[in-house]
């Protein structure tokens, strides 16, 4: 696993000083951090105090040959899918330290998208000190069999358009059962029309749940 370089990652914010909060944007596969940095101005709107940090994944993207992957997708069975995520989150969760200790807050959500929807379900859910709001668009939940091993309850969005093609909105209605069960508490957001991708009513609904973690915390 490549050693954490806080300065590699793509930082907007705060819009108004002092920094208070911490959003941290987990990029899709083949992607960078570059790809959600965007996401900042509008969100910042919601959240003025808040620094926004897109991270790139740890590992090249080699079946591709560009872009970035939290994990390795050539072999997609769940045993080898757990282990390249507990992998990854090794390297997240001392990311998100540094970050934390950079900023100088303790305040922080976690936002994916495909992938790093993934990897913010997987590393939110088992953090020392939980996030005040986990956002995971286009996603779905690795080693659901394991949801004992969270350490807290933060709140859940789950957003996904019903036409995406790559990761089928099926996998966010399981994982909302999935973590219902486990009770943890989850809103579920379908769109429909939408592809792989996001759109206005996700990021608004997103933005309203990012103003109420925080608000909670």
């Amino acid at each position: 696993m490549p050693a954490i370089d806080s300065s590699d990652a793509m930082r907007w914010g705060p819009a108004e000083a002092p920094a208070t909060q911490l959003v941290i944007l987990l990029h899709g596969l083949g992607a960078d951090g570059a790809d959600l940095i965007d996401l900042a101005p509008l969100w910042g709107k919601a959240l003025p105090h808040a620094v926004f940090v897109a991270p790139h994944a740890p590992h090249p993207y080699v079946e591709a040959g560009y872009g970035r992957q939290w994990f390795s997708l050539w072999d997609r069975t769940p045993q080898v899918q757990a282990e390249g995520a507990d992998s990854a989150r090794l390297w997240l969760d001392d990311f998100i330290d540094a970050e934390l200790a950079r900023v100088g807050v303790s305040d922080y959500a976690l936002m994916g998208f495909s992938q790093g929807a993934m990897m913010a379900l997987h590393t939110g859910l088992r953090r020392k000190h939980p996030p005040c709001a986990i956002l995971a668009f286009s996603g779905r939940l690795i080693a659901p069999e394991r949801l004992s091993e969270a350490t807290g309850h933060p709140p859940i969005l789950l957003v996904h358009g019903e036409a995406d093609s790559v990761v089928p909105v099926e996998n966010s209605r399981l994982a909302a059962d999935q973590l219902t069960g486990a009770g943890q508490t989850v809103r579920l957001l379908t769109i429909p029309g939408l592809g792989h991708g996001l759109d206005d009513a996700g990021l608004s609904t997103a933005a309203i749940a990012l103003q109420k973690g925080f608000s909670a915390a």
